[in-house]
């Protein structure tokens, strides 16, 4: 994706946060025709030095038909994004969009019976090992297991990571703060979260 090198992301750690931080992704790849998409909660997990995102389709979608055989494909995830108006400047100049956002390109696998299990048991220990009475794979029915006969499980090795903080870091210190003033007195959530990330990531203006 097209980033300006104010924008630009390239502290590891903190991509890999921001992925674990937003793990519904959208998994696109290419069946021989068009593009086709899917979204869907993933886990990542580094193995040897290298990086992988992985997940799972229900059977019936047949876009895990295009996940063999190291086939190309692009895993995106977004975090809070938001309308910046003009006003909120100082000096007139035009509005535009605040966001988060990576892009992950690389080339994925079908998983076997045995790793889709792993990699259940490591998502549900990621969504419920922190609850009191968190479900895991092994304190689940057998028939609630076998339900694991109608997905696909995948996985994309990672080639490339592209990661975009548009955090109007091209501001100066007064717009900047304006800014967030403006988003956290908004009564949509999402603002209010992009604010929190303004924040977080203020530069050095």
């Amino acid at each position: 994706m097209y980033i300006p090198k104010y924008y630009q992301v390239n502290d590891f750690n903190e991509i890999k946060s921001f992925i674990r931080e937003n793990s519904f992704a959208a998994i696109v790849s290419y069946d021989g025709v068009k593009p086709i998409a899917t979204h869907v909660p993933v886990n990542i997990q580094e193995t040897e030095g290298d990086l992988y995102v992985s997940g799972h389709f229900a059977k019936g979608n047949q876009q895990w038909k295009t996940m063999d055989d190291k086939q190309n494909a692009l895993v995106m995830f977004q975090g809070p994004h938001g309308y910046v108006s003009s006003t909120w400047y100082k000096e007139e100049n035009v509005p535009t969009w605040n966001y988060q956002s990576v892009h992950i390109y690389g080339t994925s696998e079908i998983l076997s019976e045995e790793e889709l299990i792993e990699d259940l048991t490591s998502l549900l220990n990621s969504y419920e090992g922190h609850r009191e009475k968190g479900a895991t794979w092994d304190n689940l029915s057998e028939t609630t297991r076998q339900q694991v006969k109608g997905i696909v499980g995948f996985r994309v090795k990672v080639d490339e990571v592209q990661a975009a903080y548009k955090l109007s870091q091209n501001r100066n210190e007064e717009d900047y703060e304006n800014i967030i003033k403006e988003l956290r007195s908004s009564k949509n959530r999402m603002e209010n979260e992009l604010a929190d990330a303004m924040n977080t990531f203020l530069p050095e203006l």
